[in-house]
């Protein structure tokens, strides 16, 4: 403390301490310019701290500090634990062709023979996980991608996961095939548009045909059926007469079973 002056001198820093204030800054400003222009900022690479520790950035979409974590129990462990093999069957088919009917009756089947499976149901995901999403085609495509995601993370947990969505557009769909592998199943619930309207569970084939109801898939936007589904099942054919839900849910558990995944 110098005399009559009233203030401390800062001691000089360290060089590995300017060194460090000195990285400090031009991350942040890195990062500043990285968000003003989306590109890449020239430090994510790699680079060394002050105190030698290597720091790897990992860009993710717009971030650039994430990194896949792998858990000390692998899919293969938890399947054996299970006595299951993990899967994501995809119900699609147009509103009304019975996707979720079976889909419920698939899981009930499925817990009765001691299986663990999980029906992600289309009308259930709006009012939580996607209830920010509209119907347009890109909220179509979004939808799809989120439990696309989350079928993934079920499937690869062991569980056998019956998602029942409309999906209505083909480039979805196969998004999702490719991100789950070889072990996505496709089911394709085919019945006529005719009878789907004639049953209009819901009231909303009405609904479209009166303009009440904008973008409605087989109305006013496309269903785009699938050329190679894995599993298709004849819901209904132009005589409107309804195949048992409980017949269906038996066919694809025979299904299963011949593809391996009721047994670790």
């Amino acid at each position: 403390r110098v005399q009559g002056w009233g203030w401390t001198r800062r001691p000089r820093p360290s060089f590995a301490a300017a060194r460090a204030r000195m990285l400090r800054h031009a991350a942040r400003r890195a990062v500043r310019d990285a968000t003003k222009s989306r590109a890449r900022p020239t430090w994510c690479a790699t680079m060394t701290t002050s105190t030698d520790v290597e720091v790897d950035a990992y860009k993710v979409g717009e971030s650039t500090n994430i990194k896949w974590h792998e858990g000390a129990v692998d899919r293969a462990t938890r399947e054996k634990t299970l006595g299951q093999k993990g899967c994501v069957l995809w119900f699609t088919g147009l509103s009304g062709s019975g996707k979720s009917t079976v889909a419920y009756t698939l899981e009930h089947e499925l817990f009765k023979r001691g299986k663990v499976a999980q029906v992600l149901d289309g009308d259930n995901i709006r009012h939580g996980l996607n209830s920010n999403l509209g119907f347009t085609a890109a909220d179509r495509e979004e939808n799809i991608r989120r439990i696309g995601e989350v079928s993934k993370l079920y499937a690869d947990s062991g569980m056998i996961t019956l998602v029942s969505f409309i999906s209505p557009y083909k480039k979805d769909r196969q998004r999702v095939r490719e991100r789950v592998g070889d072990r996505f199943v496709e089911v394709y619930m085919k019945i006529p548009l005719s009878v789907c309207e004639e049953r209009d569970p819901k009231g909303l084939y009405k609904a479209a045909r009166a303009g009440k109801i904008k973008g409605f898939t087989g109305i006013d936007d496309p269903y785009e059926e699938p050329e190679n589904a894995e599993i298709e099942m004849v819901v209904a054919e132009a005589d409107g007469v309804m195949a048992s839900p409980m017949e269906m849910s038996h066919k694809i558990i025979d299904i299963l079973e011949a593809k391996g995944f009721l047994k670790a």
